[in-house]
């Protein structure tokens, strides 16, 4: 049941980092510049208070992560951050092969 969830969350993502991608290229058709959507202003549009309150709970406990990571992940697009992380969540959660020749009861 948990799988099942997960996977399902897994490909919300995905379907939400394939409507990013669609909508960074249709400004790319419009106006001929390639400009990506980033991360840290999507979640900055959604939620602004949040991502104050994360970075100082990031901060307080390790601030080497803040400037190593986190910050790199929020600088890229938003499609492929949702992207990763559906894909991601599919594999991990993927359901199980069936035994040869044995009987699951």
């Amino acid at each position: 049941m948990i799988r099942g969830f997960f996977r399902l969350i897994g490909l919300l993502l995905l379907a939400g980092g394939f409507i990013f991608m669609v909508y960074d290229g249709a400004r790319w058709v419009a106006d001929q510049t390639l400009r990506f959507t980033r991360f840290g202003q999507f979640w900055n549009d959604i939620n602004q208070t949040s991502q104050t309150a994360f970075r100082t709970w990031v901060e307080a406990k390790a601030p080497w992560l803040w400037t190593s990571v986190i910050r790199l992940v929020l600088d890229q697009p938003v499609f492929a951050v949702l992207g990763l992380v559906g894909i991601l969540l599919m594999i991990l959660f993927r359901p199980r092969k069936p035994l040869i020749g044995y009987s699951r009861d």
